[in-house]
């Protein structure tokens, strides 16, 4: 079992981060400086499929878990996500429990699923089929991202499914779905987040979110509160950060 598993199996929090721009160096670099996991962007990445399994091998070098958010939950963009090599699904926008069955259905094999079995770069076109598809059900990390207002009006139904390892909050589309887009600290987007918060200890389901800023102290913040599955910022996003902090007062 891999250690992002383990640890959302027994309460510890995991800490990964998110990547946009298509390039094996920075999933490398990434990978190096100790995320437990890292999320390939398939929904707003600019990825092609050929990208994929080059991308994931330079996560898995440094001992993390390669993830990607699929651009939708649909059985297409699961399988071909699992096949480049994928060790973790997180699908966007559940809103229903029948959503998160779908989605446990097509990342698994049969009899537990449906996802269709061929040799594939995951298990190296065949060379590690048996031991492949005998440990992936029960090693593949599956989480769900809460992303909506309507996703409270069926929580406790969607948080029951078995076989999901973590939710997760999307706070821009949530926040976007309530007309807040953006206002992170607006009291009625913190009500809704206690309120998914909540649910999901109900449900002794792990519970996250996606820190967009690279900001230590909120993270740690964000540990405190009890989250367990967070994506510490983006690639993208830490590397415009740092490009200003470098050029601050400097004439150019």
């Amino acid at each position: 079992m891999n250690l992002v598993k383990q640890k959302l199996g027994i309460g510890r929090h995991t800490v990964g981060t998110w990547m946009q721009i298509p390039n094996p160096i920075i999933a490398e670099i990434l990978a190096a400086n100790g995320f437990d996991w890292i999320a390939v962007d398939l929904e707003h990445g600019s990825y092609s499929l050929s990208q994929l399994p080059d991308i994931f091998r330079a996560i898995s070098l440094h001992n993390s878990l390669p993830m990607a958010r699929v651009a939708q939950n649909h059985p297409k963009d699961i399988k071909q996500a699992l096949d480049a090599g994928a060790r973790g699904v997180i699908v966007p926008m559940i809103e229903s429990k029948q959503a998160v069955v779908d989605f446990v259905k097509w990342s698994s094999y049969p009899p537990e699923g449906t996802r269709g079995v061929g040799y594939s770069q995951a298990n190296l076109y065949g060379n590690s089929f048996s031991k492949y598809i005998n440990e992936i059900n029960t090693d593949l990390v599956r989480v769900i991202q809460i992303e909506n207002i309507n996703a409270l009006r069926e929580i406790d139904e969607i948080f029951s499914v078995p076989g999901i390892d973590a939710a997760m909050i999307g706070p821009y589309d949530l926040s976007g779905s309530m007309n807040l887009t953006g206002k992170f600290d607006h009291p009625e987007f913190l009500e809704v987040v206690r309120k998914f918060q909540e649910a999901a200890a109900k449900s002794k389901l792990p519970l996250g979110t996606h820190l967009i800023s690279p900001d230590p102290e909120k993270l740690d913040m964000e540990i405190q509160s009890g989250k367990k599955f967070i994506a510490y910022s983006t690639d993208a996003v830490m590397l415009n950060e740092k490009s200003k902090l470098n050029l601050k007062g400097i004439s150019l």
